[in-house]
């Protein structure tokens, strides 16, 4: 009986330290693989099917077009930031998230009627995909312009003579973004990644541009002296 007891007992010790041992390597295994992972570089790039939309003859949309279907799906002009405030009601406050960074706004302010903010979050969730599916690191839009008061316009009118009086902008239909400047996103569990080349990154947005103007959610206006996409939600 006292041998049984004894075998056992050294068969469960055994058991113990073989457990104790495989977890020891396990951990090693998992360090070294961490340790690569992070000493391994910038995560590279693996660009495919990458190509410009010719932006002048497709994203040509005419103000007064834009006009048209800001004045029927938009919110009245307001005059200043004040009554905006009043009408926030009718209007979606956009900030910064995953897909989008909103730059500092200067002639705007950061709201857009419900439709209009549905489809930036679009826009931004089809160019994250686009930059995997095209072997692009992830890299987030920028804002630039959003809903523009009555002041906003007057002000801007005062610097930049070719600044429009009827702009959609003042609407809440219609926002800005730029073509040439992105957000990078940092590291991937804390790895960094490389940067992406700003004309991949815009060929990458035109592409998604031209898909739903194409499909009738948007107009698109290529503005080459502020580098941006001037984009309208049409429903």
């Amino acid at each position: 009986m006292k041998l049984k007891r004894k075998t056992k007992f050294w068969l469960v010790v055994s058991a113990i330290l073989a457990l104790i041992v495989g977890l020891l390597v396990l951990w090693a295994v998992r360090g070294i693989q961490r340790w690569r992972w992070h000493h391994a570089g910038p995560i590279e790039n693996h660009p495919v099917r990458i190509w410009d939309v010719n932006f002048t003859k497709e994203f040509n949309d005419l103000n007064e077009v834009q006009l048209a279907v800001a004045q029927a799906v938009g919110v009245p002009p307001v005059e200043d930031r004040d009554a905006a405030e009043h009408m926030k009601k009718r209007l979606v406050e956009i900030v910064d998230n995953d897909l989008y960074s909103v730059d500092e706004l200067t002639h705007s302010i950061p709201f857009l009627v419900p439709s209009a903010a549905e489809l930036l979050d679009r826009i931004g969730r089809n160019f994250q995909d686009s930059l995997s599916a095209k072997g692009l690191n992830p890299n987030k839009l920028v804002v630039t312009s959003v809903l523009r008061t009555e002041e906003d316009v007057r002000k801007l009118r005062q610097g930049n003579i070719n600044a429009s009086e009827n702009s959609t902008h003042r609407y809440g239909t219609t926002f800005d973004i730029s073509y040439w400047h992105y957000v990078k996103v940092p590291d991937l569990r804390e790895r960094p990644y490389a940067d992406v080349p700003p004309e991949y990154l815009r060929a990458t947005l035109s592409q998604v541009l031209k898909d739903l103007h194409d499909e009738g959610a948007c107009y698109v206006k290529y503005e080459k002296k502020q580098t941006c996409f001037h984009i309208t939600v049409r429903k």
